[in-house]
């Protein structure tokens, strides 16, 4: 069993605060596997009960995962005051009130963010401990050599002294331009831009397609987003280095 309190359940999957969700259970709005609860601190178990708020059914669920394509210009953060950010394009239909994006992209950074609201799920992703590589797209001022891809293979140490893991590195163009793949675990202030620098060059565009086996799915535009299945949760945890 997997019990939690309905008042916290309701806030959660319903997008409310606790306070609301307690008045919704008070008002007798809310019913548990058929029959009306009016206790908010009544255990309810995630996965087997169904839940009834003002005659909608819902499937209750303790966090969600949600892929988002980031589109440019929009920045990683629950919230700002002027500047719009991922938390604000997802739709209502997936909003909760505390979710986060797990890491972040430069505002004019594109590709695949999750967004959540479980915290461990979090720091897994984020943490190098875990070894979860980001793969990222870089189209580059100049075209990069044998010789720059050893040194980010190897650690390269930036400009300001901060060492950065092995990263691993193919060079390839792009519509013609020089681009490369590279995958990084790790997610240091401006890391691929500064990386590319210390041997360099500039990155012109950056787009991540990936974290860890788990790839953007192609049929997301820019803005839009999705639920993660079960297996493409796991998908994140899982090493590709092909």
């Amino acid at each position: 069993m997997n019990l939690k309190r309905l008042d916290k359940i309701i806030a959660l999957n319903c997008n409310v605060s606790r306070k609301e969700a307690r008045k919704l259970i008070k008002d007798a709005a809310v019913q548990v596997n058929g029959r009306p609860v009016m206790r908010a601190e009544e255990l309810i178990d995630v996965d087997a009960d169904e839940i009834n708020v003002n005659g909608y059914n819902f499937t209750l669920k303790e966090h969600v995962y949600i892929m988002l394509h980031k589109p440019r210009g929009v920045i990683s953060a629950t919230r700002d005051p002027q500047k719009e950010t991922v938390v604000d394009i997802i739709p209502d239909a997936l909003k909760r009130r505390s979710l986060f994006p797990a890491g972040r992209l430069d505002r004019d950074t594109t590709g695949l963010l999750i967004i959540t609201d479980d915290g461990a799920f979090c720091h897994q992703i984020m943490s190098p401990s875990h070894h979860v590589y980001k793969t990222y797209e870089a189209i580059l001022s100049f075209p990069i050599y044998d010789e720059d891809i050893r040194k980010l293979e190897e650690g390269i140490v930036l400009d300001d002294g901060t060492e950065c893991l092995p990263a691993k590195v193919k060079a390839f163009t792009k519509d013609g331009l020089p681009a490369a793949e590279i995958k990084i675990r790790e997610g240091k202030y401006h890391q691929v831009k500064r990386m590319f620098a210390a041997v360099g060059n500039k990155v012109e565009q950056l787009h991540r397609s990936q974290i860890g086996s788990l790839r953007l799915d192609p049929s997301l535009a820019e803005g839009e987003c999705r639920e993660l299945t079960e297996e493409e949760k796991e998908l994140v945890f899982s090493d590709e280095l092909n």
